[in-house]
Order: structure tokens, then sequence, then C-alpha cells
């Protein structure tokens, strides 16, 4: 079985056939789970997972109807009950937010090591994962947005910056335009932008956005670009 926490919750068999999962406490639940799969979790972190810290009179019993329910949607064997808990009976490379992780990383070491096209490949197979707000089912899923949201934009930055490598710096500009506008004061990315517009033979506009982010970061924050931006516009002008 597959599980899908990338957007919806979604749950396909190997075969790639989708399984219906029913209401909304019924993903959530298998959101919980799949967040950590092979791994046990208690019932007291389920309950507050699929029910945000409002649970029901008779949170356990509850619980324990949803867990019922959901192994009859996946199989018998896919919820084990655990000491105090249940597991999900699935490997990382089952849930798609950790395929992401993994390929992102392979990604990530394939550029550090000097190949570029390894690096774009990984990096737009573990993108493509992505097929829309990552936990959308969880409530209360706003204290674990952050950091899987932050992979998302580190991964997509990695892959543009592949692509500029392999000389496709025309084909990532339109792309790195729209992030950068979304992040004023990431200056890795705006560094990024600026070597693709010199790549991609201009160097005013690749000055004109120095000037953007510089007036931007002095806005917002008081500062100046850091160095490598500032290492960057001194070889521009």
């Amino acid at each position: 079985m597959r599980y899908g926490i990338l957007g919806t919750t979604t749950a396909r068999t190997d075969d790639g056939q989708a399984v219906a999962l029913g209401g909304p406490r019924l993903r959530a639940l298998l959101a919980a789970l799949a967040l950590y799969p092979g791994r046990a979790r208690t019932a007291e972190a389920l309950i507050d997972a699929v029910w945000d810290g409002e649970p029901p009179a008779d949170a356990v019993g509850a619980l324990q109807a949803l867990v019922a329910r959901l192994r009859r949607v996946l199989g018998p064997d896919a919820v084990v009950s655990t000491a105090g808990g249940y597991r999900l009976c699935a490997g990382h490379d089952d849930v798609d937010l950790h395929r992401f992780q993994r390929l992102a990383d392979e990604g990530t070491a394939a550029l550090a090591a000097g190949d570029p096209e390894r690096a774009e490949a990984l990096l737009g197979e573990a993108l493509a994962l992505w097929r829309g707000p990552v936990l959308a089912d969880l409530p209360g899923r706003s204290a674990l947005v952050g950091r899987y949201e932050a992979r998302h934009l580190d991964a997509r930055r990695t892959r543009l910056a592949a692509a500029v490598a392999l000389g496709r710096a025309d084909r990532a500009l339109p792309e790195l335009t729209e992030l950068c506008d979304g992040h004023p004061l990431d200056e890795p990315l705006h560094a990024l932008l600026l070597r693709a517009l010199r790549a991609a033979g201009r160097p005013a506009e690749a000055l004109a956005a120095y000037e953007t982010v510089r007036a931007g970061i002095a806005e917002r924050l008081g500062a100046d670009p850091g160095p490598e931006l500032r290492a960057l516009h001194a070889e521009l002008l």
C-alpha cells in the first residue's frame, strides 16, 4: 500500500488502485499514522491529532472505532495495535512525504558532488509528489507545516540551481522570478536569480534585481544584503 499526505490524504494499492477512505476523521487518522510510518503512536497523540484538542467524551472508544473502520478500508493488517497505541505497517518509501525527503536529500547531495543532471532528475521526481498543501486533512497542521514547506522551497531552489548549472538559465528564470517575488528576504534564492540572469546574458537586469532585493532588505530589516549577494553585485559591476 502507498500513502499520500502531500495534499489530501490518499491510499493506493501496489498496482495503483485508489482506496476510498471516507470522511475527514478517517483521513485525519491515516495522516497522523502515515506521518510516522512503522512507528507506534500513543492513543493520546492520535486523539490530539485527529480532534485537535477537542476530543469527544469517550475519546478512546471513538479512536478504537476509527481504527476499526480504517482496518476495514485498508485491510486488517494495515494498522496494528501496540502498547497504548497503534502503528501503520508501512516503510518510509511507502509515504510520499518521506519519499520526497529522501529524493530531495539525494538530489541535493548530487548537486554538491558536481552532478547537476542527476540532481535535477531526482529533485524533479521529488517535487512531482506534491499535490497540494502538506497534511491537508490533519487538523492543527500549522505546527508541522512550516518545516515541510521550507523543505519544499529548498528543493525547488536546488533544482533550479541544477538547471542553471546545466546551462538552462532561460528556462529557470520564470519560476525563479516568481519565487523571489514571494520570498523577498530569501537571499540564497535571490543570489540564484542574479546568477541565472548573468548566465542568460542579462547583466543589466541582474543589477536591477540586486537593487530590488537590497531595497527590500533595507526596508524590512534595516540591514544590508549578506556577503554572497554583495560579492555577486561587485562581480556584475
